[in-house]
């Protein structure tokens, strides 16, 4: 469940004394910065320049970094604040590069004319072959009409770019798949469902990205039912998978079996109802939400799910607590039953600490941090695509879920998104279930 921070680069001179460097860090974390990369940029006689990556909640506690940092004195200097992040985004994060090198008329001739009407007349007389000779079995559009980017709502698909580019490079890392950004202009459903079915053809599957409450339910499950492709939202499914991953982990650690458990829901958002969803279809009995939103609510009830009339019934009577809200501080200590597991999920203000939570009795607490749409979207659609699978279904979604469980190592909620072994079990887990199906 990610928001907005900011991110900077302090290029710091600090004096090359035992003690120097830690003074820095303290002053950085006084104020509530947290410290990135480090790296050294040059080694002095009397001083050393370090490039300090900071991230921040916003401008305000930037600058109290600043200038904790400069109060230091005694030596201490910054001599720059970079912003990385745009630099990073010059030009774009991604361009599409020819796998074969055309350095002769020989070559010409065998990837365009006259030898690329051979491989169009087979596609023609077995058109399935177009997987295999094209690359539109290993592509998938990310498709975006930029209503709900991150925490910053909507701001419209074309400033979403960034992000489509970002779901691209993720998709490339860690499964070899080429993510192609696909921004709409409207969101009117008809037309979304439309505009997707008509471009269908060019790719091996559909992500949809950053599409906000209530259209994107209807969009995915009207592109689910009429193309022969597998359609996910990630915010949706992505998310109920990690999740679904962080509650199994959770309750491990708690020693709560997850199918007697009684689960509370807080927030029935996009990522809420996938949620309560992807939980009842592991098995879990007793899910329950709560949303100010009646629509929502009712959306919940039409999806079998159950609910409560409070945030203090839900939190009096459920075992294990779930929260995607945004509402920093929903969750008050007096709130929390001793034994309970608390996960809430909002970044980067979760609705109760996870100290606050333990120390006010939780058996088990964690906030969202680690909890990112990278540890399942890639391995998901890298197994759904190996499998040709026609679609992606909650089997396929629960098994990339346990094989995240079975790549955490104890202690930790969820494993090193960063780890391409994960992906890789991840997409196994998934092309097992699908080509099972297919059977």
């Amino acid at each position: 469940m990610t928001e907005r921070q900011v991110i900077r680069t302090l290029i710091v001179e600090i004096p090359s004394a035992p003690g120097s460097f830690a003074k820095v860090a303290t002053a950085i974390g006084n104020v509530g910065g947290d410290i990135g990369d480090i790296k050294t940029i040059k080694i002095g006689t009397l001083s050393t320049v370090r490039d300090i990556t900071v991230v921040c909640e916003d401008d305000d506690e930037l600058n109290a970094v600043v200038s904790e940092v400069e109060a230091l004195g005694n030596g201490v200097k910054i001599l720059a604040v970079t912003d990385d992040v745009l630099k990073a985004h010059e030009g774009g994060k991604i361009h599409m590069k020819s796998k074969t090198d055309v350095r002769s008329l020989s070559d010409l001739r065998r990837v365009y004319t006259p030898g690329v009407a051979n491989v169009c007349e087979e596609i023609q007389r077995h058109p399935e072959k177009a997987r295999y000779f094209t690359s539109i079995g290993n592509t998938v559009a990310i498709v975006t009409d930029g209503t709900a980017v991150l925490g910053l709502g909507n701001i419209g698909p074309v400033a979403g770019m960034p992000v489509m580019e970002g779901k691209a490079v993720l998709f490339d890392q860690f499964a070899g798949i080429s993510g192609v950004p696909v921004l709409l202009d409207t969101s009117d459903p008809d037309k979304v469902v439309e505009t997707v079915k008509h471009i269908h053809q060019s790719y091996g599957a559909i992500l949809l990205e950053d599409i906000g409450s209530p259209h994107c339910f209807e969009i995915e499950e009207r592109l689910k039912a009429e193309l022969p492709i597998p359609v996910m939202h990630d915010d949706q499914h992505g998310t109920a998978v990690v999740t679904l991953a962080s509650f199994l982990t959770a309750c491990k650690a708690a020693e709560i079996d997850p199918a007697k458990a009684v689960v509370g829901q807080i927030g029935l958002g996009a990522a809420g109802i996938a949620i309560c969803r992807m939980l009842m279809a592991y098995g879990v009995k007793d899910v329950f939400g709560i949303d100010l939103n009646e629509e929502a609510v009712n959306r919940l009830k039409g999806y079998g799910g159950k609910t409560m009339d409070s945030l203090n019934d839900l939190m009096d009577t459920c075992d294990i607590v779930i929260a995607t809200t945004g509402v920093q501080g929903l969750i008050k200590p007096e709130m929390v039953k001793k034994g309970q597991v608390i996960l809430a999920l909002s970044n980067p203000h979760p609705e109760i600490r996870p100290e606050d939570a333990l120390e006010a009795g939780a058996a088990f607490a964690a906030d969202g941090r680690l909890v990112n749409n990278v540890l399942g979207f890639p391995g998901i659609f890298r197994g759904a695509l190996n499998a040709e699978a026609k679609e992606i279904t909650y089997a396929m979604l629960i098994a990339a879920a346990e094989a995240i469980v079975d790549n955490t190592r104890p202690g930790d909620l969820v494993p090193n998104a960063l780890n391409p072994a994960v992906h890789q079990a991840v997409a196994e887990a998934v092309e097992r279930v699908a080509s099972i199906k297919a059977k």
